[in-house]
C-alpha cells in the first residue's frame, strides 16, 4: 500500500467532472496538478482559494485538513492510497502531498476533498524503475506564457496528446501589472491586479490569474510536470539577487519564490524556508533510456561580468569564479553525468546554451543574459560531457520566444571543435502575442552562426519529443494565433537526433 508525506502544499490535476458546492464559493478554482514523478511516487497539488483576488484567497487564516485520494481508475473504485494533508495559511492554503509506494510505470488518478467540495480529477503516472530496460519516453516542453499577451491554445492541444511528462522551462508568470482590458485577451480583470507584484499577496494573485486559465489547468490535470523558473517569475534578466535597473531585489525575490512554490507541484526541497534557500534543481531517471536534469539558472548565477543584456564579449567572463549554475549545482550536475548509464541525457535549461553571434566578424556582440554571458561556465559544462563520455546529450531550452535547433560545440571560441550535443530551443506559449518580433531582429544574425540549423522567431507553440533507443525526435507544434483559445495547431517542422550522432537532422 502506498504511503504519503503530506508536506501541506502542492497541486494535483486533471480536468474532469467536478462536484460543485451547494453554497458559497468553490475552493478548487485553480484546479489540480502533479509533478516530480519517480518510479514509486509523485507530488500532488492543489490550493484552496474560493476568492482568488482578495488577501488570503477568501480563506480564514487557519490551517484546515484536505482529504486526498489516488486510485488506479478514474472512477476511484480501486483507491490505492489516501490521507489528510494540512492546508496552511502561511502557504496560501496550498497542499503538496508526496505520495510514495506506488507501482512503477503506470497511470494513476487523484482528487481532493475539502468539506463537501470535490476537486477535479487529475491523471498522473509513475516513471519506469531506474536502470531497467525502457522502450520510450514521450514528453513536451514549453515556456513563456504571458497571460496578457494571449490565450493558451497550445495547452488545449497539448492536453490531447499522449505524453508521459511535461517540462516547463520558465516564465510561468510575468512580473508586470495586468492591463485593465486584459491585454491581448480583452478580458476584464480586477483593479487589484493593475500594479505589478511587489509583495507576497500580490504575487499569489498573479499566479491565481494565470492558473485560472482552463487550458493550462487541463494540461496540468492530464500529465505530471517538471518545472523550473527563469527571470520573469521575479524580475526581467535578474542574476542571483541583482537586477540592472532595480539593484538588490532580495525582498522581491523571496516573495516571488514563495508564491512560485505555493503554486507548483514540487517537492519539499523547493520550500522557500529551507536552510540555504529553495533547491529546485533535480534529476529524473526514466528507466535506462533517459536521464533528465532540470537546472536552476537564476538563483546562483554571477552578475554578468561584461554587461547586462546585449553587450560586447570580454575577458572577465572567462574568469574561473564566474558561474551560471553556482558551483554546488555544477558539482551535482557533473557527478550525475559521471554516474549516468542512460542512453539519452537530457538537460532542461532556462536559457540558450548555444552562441548567438550578433554581428559576425565585425564585432563581438552577444546576449549576456544567456550562456553567452558565461562562456567559462559553458565550457565547464561541455567539457564535463566529454570527460565523462556522456551518452547523447540533448538540451531543451525556453526563454527566447523563438525556435532554434543548434549544434553545441565543445568550445564556441573554436568553431572547428567537435559537436558534442544538440539543443532545441522552444518558442513561447503566448509571449509576444501574434507579433512578428524576433524574426526580423534575429533573422539577419543567423548567417554568422553556422551551428544554428534552424530558426523561427514569430510563431507560438511548444515542442513535442519522442525518445527511443534509436533516436530523439522533436516536433515543433505551432498554433495559428493566440487571439483565441480555439486556434488550430500544426507541426511546423520536425527534427531527429540519431543515437551516437550529435546534431539534429530535419525530417
Amino acid at each position: 500500500m502506498a504511503s504519503a508525506a503530506a508536506v501541506a502544499q502542492l497541486p494535483v490535476g486533471r480536468a474532469a467532472a467536478t462536484t460543485r458546492p451547494s453554497g458559497g464559493n468553490y475552493p478548487f478554482l485553480l484546479g489540480v496538478a502533479s509533478g516530480d514523478p519517480t518510479s514509486s511516487g509523485v507530488v500532488l497539488w492543489t490550493r484552496l482559494v474560493p476568492d482568488p483576488f482578495v488577501p488570503g484567497g477568501g480563506m480564514e487564516p487557519k490551517r484546515v485538513p484536505v482529504r486526498w485520494e489516488i486510485a488506479r481508475d478514474e472512477q476511484f473504485r480501486k483507491i490505492e492510497a489516501s490521507g489528510d494533508a494540512w492546508a496552511l495559511p502561511e502557504l496560501a492554503h496550498s497542499v503538496h502531498v508526496e505520495v510514495d509506494g506506488l507501482a512503477p510505470d503506470r497511470e494513476w488518478f487523484y482528487r481532493f476533498h475539502y468539506r463537501s467540495d470535490v476537486s477535479p480529477v487529475g491523471r498522473t503516472r509513475t516513471a519506469p524503475p531506474p536502470h531497467r530496460p525502457t522502450g520510450s519516453l514521450a514528453f513536451a516542453f514549453a515556456s513563456c506564457q504571458n497571460w496578457a499577451s494571449g490565450y493558451y491554445p497550445s495547452y488545449r492541444h497539448m492536453a490531447q496528446e499522449d505524453l508521459d511528462l511535461v517540462l516547463h522551462l520558465g516564465d510561468y508568470v510575468y512580473e508586470g501589472g495586468i492591463p485593465a482590458g486584459g491585454g491581448y485577451r480583452r478580458t476584464t480583470t480586477p483593479d487589484t491586479l493593475r500594479p505589478a507584484p511587489q509583495d507576497l499577496e500580490r504575487w499569489r494573485m498573479q499566479y491565481a490569474l494565470y492558473k485560472s486559465d482552463p487550458d493550462l489547468q487541463a494540461a496540468h490535470a492530464r500529465f505530471p510536470w517538471l518545472v523550473t523558473w527563469d527571470d520573469h517569475e521575479v524580475k526581467n534578466d535578474y542574476a542571483n539577487t541583482q537586477q540592472e535597473q532595480a539593484g538588490d531585489i532580495s525582498a522581491l525575490r523571496a516573495a516571488a519564490y514563495q508564491a512560485w512554490y505555493e503554486h507548483q507541484p514540487v517537492r519539499a526541497p523547493a520550500r522557500p524556508d529551507r536552510q540555504g534557500g529553495p533547491r529546485i534543481y533535480r534529476r529524473l531517471e526514466w528507466g535506462n533510456l533517459a536521464q533528465l536534469d532540470v537546472v536552476d539558472g537564476r538563483q546562483y548565477r554571477s552578475v554578468p561580468p561584461c554587461g547586462w543584456g546585449e553587450a560586447d564579449a570580454c575577458a572577465a567572463a572567462y574568469g574561473p569564479d564566474i558561474t551560471m549554475l553556482g558551483f554546488e549545482q555544477e558539482r551535482w550536475l557533473y557527478s550525475g553525468f559521471q554516474a549516468s548509464k542512460a542512453t539519452w541525457n537530457i538537460l532542461g535549461s532556462n536559457v540558450m546554451l548555444a552562441r548567438l553571434d550578433h554581428d559576425g566578424p565585425e564585432g563581438d556582440r552577444l546576449w549576456h543574459d544567456a550562456w553567452d554571458g558565461f562562456p567559462a561556465a559553458r565550457n565547464r559544462l561541455t567539457e564535463a560531457w566529454v570527460r565523462h563520455d556522456v551518452s547523447n546529450p540533448v538540451v531543451v531550452t525556453g526563454d527566447w520566444h523563438s525556435t532554434f535547433v543548434n549544434d553545441i560545440h565543445q568550445d564556441f571560441d573554436r568553431p572547428s571543435s567537435p559537436v558534442v550535443a544538440t539543443e532545441f530551443v522552444g518558442t513561447s506559449i503566448s509571449s509576444n502575442g501574434d507579433g512578428a518580433v524576433y524574426g526580423p531582429y534575429y533573422g539577419p544574425m543567423i548567417q554568422y552562426n553556422p551551428h544554428i540549423k534552424f530558426f523561427d522567431g514569430d510563431r507560438r507553440g511548444y515542442v513535442r519529443c519522442h525518445v527511443d533507443r534509436d533516436q530523439f525526435t522533436a516536433d515543433l507544434r505551432m498554433v495559428s494565433t493566440v487571439s483565441t483559445p480555439e486556434a488550430p495547431e500544426s507541426t511546423f517542422a520536425s527534427f531527429a537526433v540519431e543515437n551516437g550522432k550529435p546534431g539534429a537532422l530535419r525530417d
